[in-house]
């Protein structure tokens, strides 16, 4: 979105959730390169774990929710494959989708590399095909609640149709309390040499609005361009969904066993007590639409 100085200046407050964007540009190009390169950084956990966490994290599902035996994955907002890559080096036969084209790219060239039984699709999990026979179906670190509730929900029942009978579904939502406080933490600003917005110097302005209505945070960005001056605009939502909430929904899309986890091994990270895990298993039922 163009966007001056100006309206900076004269802007309004967030009125609705989703109205004004519904991510940050994930699937565009450049945008995506410079992710990748976030994610794949040992110097801190924004876009993706450490290494090692992973590691611990994905021993946890194999162990926990697997069984330690060979099943077939689903990995909804894959990014680079970091977990399923792992999974599939312990006999998982693994499907990974996600929006950014430079992340899928990496990970099928890590799959080929490596010979490795996964598959990557750059598709959006709203609308993609998830095929059938899941053991398990995962959506973590948080980005189930960027979705609308409608397209949440969608999400829910087709991981449902995916599964088969028993299968798992791992998630890893934010906690009620965590969006909250996203969008009642005010407005900040950093500049940068060159990061995920710009290969170029850039000022980031940043500022958040929590919805009590909609029990709802927007977030928006105002990237200027340190050279020109340009202003480039993004925002991006999430839903706060209470413990109960949760268990509500999943119930109503075909889920049983609901279970309230921590972290995926029980360790609190200190870094991501915002973040909970839950997991539930597919009932015999089909899923309610």
């Amino acid at each position: 979105m163009n966007t001056t100085l100006s309206d900076i200046v004269s802007r309004q407050p967030a009125t609705e959730p989703w109205v004004e964007g519904e991510k940050i540009p994930w699937r565009e190009p450049e945008f995506s390169r410079r992710m990748l390169a976030e994610h794949l950084t040992q110097r801190h956990d924004a876009a993706s774990r450490r290494f090692d966490t992973i590691d611990s994290q994905v021993d946890w599902i194999h162990r926990e929710l697997l069984s330690g035996k060979p099943s077939k994955i689903l990995d909804l907002g894959c990014g680079p494959g970091l977990y399923i890559s792992r999974l599939a080096r312990l006999g998982h036969e693994c499907v990974g989708i996600d929006i950014s084209p430079a992340s899928i790219a990496y990970a099928n060239a890590q799959a080929d590399e490596r010979d490795l039984q996964c598959s990557y699709l750059l598709q959006d999990m709203r609308t993609a095909d998830y095929g059938s026979g899941y053991g398990l179906a995962m959506l973590i670190f948080g980005e189930f609640n960027v979705f609308r509730p409608s397209d949440a929900r969608a999400i829910l029942v087709k991981a449902h149709a995916a599964l088969s009978p028993g299968g798992v579904l791992l998630l890893e939502p934010h906690t009620f309390d965590a969006v909250r406080e996203m969008g009642e933490a005010g407005a900040h600003w950093y500049s940068s040499d060159g990061g995920l917005f710009s290969d170029e110097p850039y000022l980031c302005l940043r500022e958040s609005f929590w919805h009590p209505d909609h029990a709802a945070t927007t977030e928006r960005y105002y990237v200027v361009d340190a050279k020109t001056g340009a202003v480039s605009r993004y925002a991006s939502s999430m839903q706060a969904y209470t413990d109960a909430e949760y268990r509500a929904l999943l119930s109503e899309c075909g889920f049983g066993d609901i279970r309230f986890h921590s972290s995926m091994g029980g360790d609190v990270n200190a870094h991501e007590t915002g973040l909970m895990v839950v997991t539930s298993r597919k009932r015999k039922y089909p899923a309610l639409t």
